[in-house]
């Protein structure tokens, strides 16, 4: 009978709640499901935010199949409340939300970006499939134009030219204009 007990008293180990109380943790503990031996922090998190007569009585508070749910929440809300005592969980739900529409903003303006790049593709495309059946419009483009070689046909370049950074394009004068470029040219004061 001696070994029996032993092994029991062996086999069942104190709850982090009841370790970290320093009590006696028998097989009624309420916290034991919930706060295993291993998982000592979560409960000392739980324990500096809401105490644990407070969170043994919102356990008992919830039906006992919603009660895991509830101490997931309990931990959750511990865990911002330490990191962000003025706005806990509430202010890392702001940050995402913020966070959601900078990023819808941005996916428009890309959306935008891109739609624009395939007209201006289409429209280079047809007007090279018309230089292609001999339909070179010289006021459209010149024959001196860079993407064109010096006898009116699309020059080697040409690939290479539209495989580059579309925001950023060559004009005459070797001057570079990017998006950036046009966004911090100054008006002129009157």
């Amino acid at each position: 009978m001696g070994f029996h007990a032993e092994a029991q008293a062996r086999i069942h180990q104190p709850c982090a709640a009841c370790r970290m109380l320093r009590r006696r943790c028998d097989n009624k503990c309420l916290l034991a499901p919930y706060f295993p031996t291993d998982e000592v922090e979560k409960f000392v998190g739980v324990h500096k935010v809401f105490g644990a007569s407070n969170v043994i009585k919102m356990i008992q508070m919830v039906e006992e199949t919603k009660r895991e749910d509830a101490v997931k929440a309990m931990v959750y809300e511990a865990t911002a409340r330490l990191r962000d005592p003025v706005y806990g969980s509430a202010g890392a739900i702001y940050q995402l939300q913020k966070m959601i529409q900078e990023l819808k903003a941005q996916l428009e303006s890309i959306k935008t970006r891109v739609s624009e790049m395939r007209e201006l593709k289409d429209q280079l495309l047809s007007i090279r499939n018309n230089n292609a059946h001999g339909h070179h419009d010289p006021l459209l483009f010149p024959v001196n134009d860079p993407i064109f070689d010096g006898y009116g046909t699309l020059s080697a370049d040409f690939d290479h030219l539209m495989a580059s950074d579309p925001f950023e394009f060559p004009v005459e004068g070797g001057r570079v204009y990017s998006n950036n470029n046009i966004n911090n040219m100054s008006t002129p004061s009157c």
